[in-house]
């Protein structure tokens, strides 16, 4: 089981969180001057790295709120967790 360190409550199982997807998705500022392809790229495809990647999680069991981690996908290591608005290179390094 992945322990997940909140930001506010601190280290919980992973069972209290909800995952949220890759991090760093920008709603587009004209949705409606989008082409299809461009909307359904915005809409469904997200990488799907094998190494680092960038995600939202929630802390839903618990505070309820929403912050970033950057993990591996093949180690389950988590290297950073940081609040949403702040860049991947802010916030706590984990162990």
């Amino acid at each position: 089981m992945l322990e997940i360190r909140c930001p506010w409550c601190g280290p919980r199982d992973q069972s209290e969180y909800s995952f949220g997807g890759e991090a760093h998705i920008t709603r587009p500022l004209e949705p409606e001057s989008l082409s299809d392809q461009q909307w359904g790229d915005y809409l469904f495809n997200r990488k799907n790295p094998k190494g680092r990647h960038a995600e939202q999680w929630c802390h839903s069991a618990g505070c309820g709120r929403w912050f970033n981690v950057l993990r591996d996908t093949v180690t389950y290591r988590i290297e950073k967790i940081y609040k949403v608005g702040q860049a991947p290179g802010t916030g706590d390094r984990e162990g």
